[in-house]
């Protein structure tokens, strides 16, 4: 059997998240600190640790068989590559700004204007769409000084939390993508390295179920199991067991967290009480 060859981020905002990520779905990695590739012990897949802009050449050329990648630079290298599965980490935009003391109202505002940006092909497309002509300057590295140095008049660069913006005097005007960690691949896997791929998603969607959900335990007047059943949005009938006290049950269930919180008060009000939310490690269903 053959094995899958996995690109991850060397170094940096994806790093950390990705080999969590392959810990939580039981992969038993070897030390690979200042190694380019180190092997898995107990499934056939090998880490390569790249830069994090070479990775989609790598999966387009074969080189690397899947990868952990922002979605926003698949987007912008417009590689042959195809994406398996969001992965819901690392969630960014790639955004417009202006300097804070600027007026702006509208995209009008960048019109014939100087704008710095390591996403040349993602602000043309932008750009060409809503018909504005304005200069690009293709900029490795701190795009956001570009301004304050009269180098631009705008930037387009990805936005986390916008707190780099802030501490170099500049505001977001348009989010012009939104992005994630993503699971991507080759166009090039084997039939035996896809079956191989199965199996790694199959683990990816137990770990990302799991987190997005809870277990939920609440207590229950008996002639009122049936209507907090019906306000509790679970994957299928909640388990029931009765209590000591008599009259009482137990109702146990997995729901989504988001889920819960809109439901919270009406549960409260229909009589369920000492409820208790138990995080899940995995989710297999």
């Amino acid at each position: 059997m053959g094995k899958l060859k996995i690109a991850i981020q060397k170094s940096g905002r994806l790093n950390k998240d990705s080999l969590k990520l392959l810990k939580d779905c039981g992969l038993f990695i070897n030390n690979g600190k200042e190694q380019l590739k180190v092997g898995v012990n107990n499934f056939p897949m090998e880490i390569l640790y790249l830069r994090n802009s070479d990775i989609p050449q790598y999966l387009e050329d074969g080189t690397a068989d899947i990868g952990i990648i922002g979605e926003n630079l698949l987007v912008e290298k417009q590689k042959k590559v195809s994406i398996v599965k969001k992965l819901g980490f690392s969630k960014c935009r790639v955004s417009l700004a202006v300097p804070k003391n600027i007026e702006y109202n509208s995209l009008e505002y960048f019109t014939d204007k100087k704008i710095a940006t390591s996403y040349p092909f993602t602000l043309k497309k932008f750009l060409d769409k809503n018909k504005i002509s304005a200069e690009i300057h293709h900029i490795s590295g701190s795009v956001e000084i570009a301004p304050n140095i009269g180098l631009a008049d705008g930037i387009c660069d990805i936005v986390s939390s916008g707190s780099t913006l802030f501490r170099n005097g500049l505001k977001e005007t348009q989010v012009i993508l939104r992005s994630e960690a993503v699971l991507a691949k080759s166009l090039n896997l084997k039939e035996d390295q896809q079956a191989i791929l199965e199996n790694f998603l199959f683990r990816i969607n137990a770990v990302l179920r799991a987190k997005n959900s809870k277990y939920i335990l609440l207590n229950v007047p008996n002639e009122k199991i049936k209507k907090v059943s019906r306000l509790m949005p679970v994957l299928k009938s909640p388990t029931i067991l009765p209590l000591a006290d008599e009259g009482w049950s137990s109702l146990h269930t997995v729901i989504d967290e988001s889920k819960f919180w809109e439901v919270i008060d009406e549960l409260k009000a229909a009589g369920a009480e000492d409820i208790l939310i138990i995080p899940i490690d995995k989710m297999v269903i």
